[in-house]
């Protein structure tokens, strides 16, 4: 699971929490200082804060078959775009050629065919590549897959 993932609703309840605090701290003694609480929240907003790499052609490796049904969750973000959030389904069984096809499929199904490439090498890899447009981002936000690995290589 992506680190920013689970950081991002934790900041929310912290900074809510801290604003809470602070309206309290006003209404009880106003000479009281609510600042004192608020400089960690932007250090750690800092932090949640990734820094994306961009190419324009990313490989996805498939390690081993899925050992479940499950699910993959990848990010497309194009330089200076929206992100693209592609959401895969896999049935348990799948081999390493089967999790990469339904990957493949999900792609091109989602993505433009005008602005992205998606194929497959050597059976178990996926090429995404730009075919007009910026540079792009690719991340694996998620996996509930047992048994696959999955690795993301700019090239």
């Amino acid at each position: 699971m992506d680190l920013g993932t689970l950081i991002r609703p934790a900041l929310l309840v912290a900074l809510a929490l801290v604003a809470g605090q602070a309206a309290v701290a006003q209404d009880v003694a106003p000479a009281a200082e609510p600042e004192a609480a608020q400089p960690a929240a932007p250090e750690a907003a800092t932090e949640a804060v990734k820094e994306l790499k961009y190419s324009n052609k990313w490989r996805l490796e498939v390690k081993e078959g899925a050992n479940n049904d499950g699910l993959i969750r990848l990010r497309l973000t194009p330089q200076g775009e929206a992100a693209i959030d592609v959401t895969i389904s896999v049935r348990k069984g799948r081999s390493e050629n089967g999790v990469a096809r339904d990957i493949e499929d999900a792609l091109r199904s989602l993505l433009d065919k005008k602005r992205f490439k998606v194929e497959i090498d050597d059976g178990e890899d996926v090429l995404v590549k730009k075919k007009g447009g910026p540079d792009f981002a690719l991340e694996l936000v998620e996996s509930t897959l047992k048994g696959t690995r999955l690795d993301l290589e700019r090239e």
